[in-house]
């Protein structure tokens, strides 16, 4: 992933959160990698752990900008899955718990918004309840409602050291080419107490945020994941594209099915063209 890096808790101010409010950018997700994983992502609920510690300080630094703190356990877990494993797959039931402590451990080092990932049954209602409980009330839930088990993901695990040690995760992943499910996914958690949705990969599955947008007027959220932006990066590196028209092209797609915002590592990119055409 060209120009995309994992960095410290200090450089995530002085390297790069101070060059995103300055293209006025109003809001990052945090992904966080621990010194050590282990079975059940123990980091992910340590209000020392590195996405806690980064929350702290960029809220410290910069009051006003909006902190989304991603929300799963496959980046913090020794296998690599997105639960805790029992008998060699997920226990769903399990996992909730787990999330729960997690959210409110991110929303007490300042997240504004928890962003659950995992497409684990349940988990906006047990995530809202542990914030209910602990006086987060005003904590926003940021859902991964429609979460494809998609081959756009591998840039992105790569990166974070997050493959699965075995298996994959169609077990709480969504079939690429089913669409109902999708809107019925959004449903739900819209029911379960969901603040936004969000679908994911953006540009394979335009159809998908279209069909959702229709059935929901909460705020709707593409991610233009880490393999749609490494085909551009590569193309654009070969010639073959010119990199700023292709971005804001697909960009452009995403907002035109109906995404109210878009998650994407283009942020910076896009955000300098626009300044250069005058868009604010």
């Amino acid at each position: 992933m060209p120009e995309v890096f994992q960095l410290s808790v200090d450089q995530v101010l002085d390297r790069e959160i101070d060059r995103i409010r300055s293209l006025g950018i109003q809001a990052v997700l945090l992904f966080g990698i621990p010194a050590s994983k282990d079975e059940v992502g123990s980091e992910n609920y340590d209000d020392n752990g590195i996405v806690q510690q980064a929350l702290r300080r960029t809220r410290q630094r910069h009051p006003d900008l909006l902190l989304i703190s991603d929300l799963c356990c496959c980046e913090y877990t020794s296998h690599g899955h997105c639960g805790i494993i029992r008998n060699g797959s997920v226990d769903n039931d399990a996992t909730l718990e787990i999330l729960g402590r997690a959210a409110v451990s991110h929303a007490s080092a300042g997240a504004d918004i928890i962003a659950p990932s995992g497409m684990m049954d349940g988990m906006v209602a047990a995530i809202r309840s542990a914030l209910d409980r602990a006086d987060h009330t005003d904590q926003a839930i940021l859902s991964y409602a429609v979460k494809y088990a998609s081959a756009f993901y591998g840039p992105f695990r790569e990166a974070a050291q997050s493959t699965p040690a075995f298996g994959d995760r169609r077990q709480y992943q969504m079939d690429p080419a089913n669409v109902r499910e999708a809107v019925l996914e959004a449903a739900l958690d819209e029911a379960e107490g969901a603040d936004l949705l969000m679908v994911k990969p953006a540009l394979a599955y335009l159809d998908v945020v279209r069909a959702v947008r229709e059935r929901t007027q909460l705020p709707l959220l593409a991610y233009n994941v880490s393999g749609e932006y490494a085909m551009v990066k590569a193309a654009a590196q070969q010639g073959w594209i010119d990199e700023g028209k292709v971005v804001i092209e697909a960009l452009t797609g995403m907002r035109r099915a109906g995404a109210d915002a878009i998650i994407t590592y283009h942020a910076k990119c896009a955000a300098q063209l626009l300044v250069e055409r005058g868009h604010d």
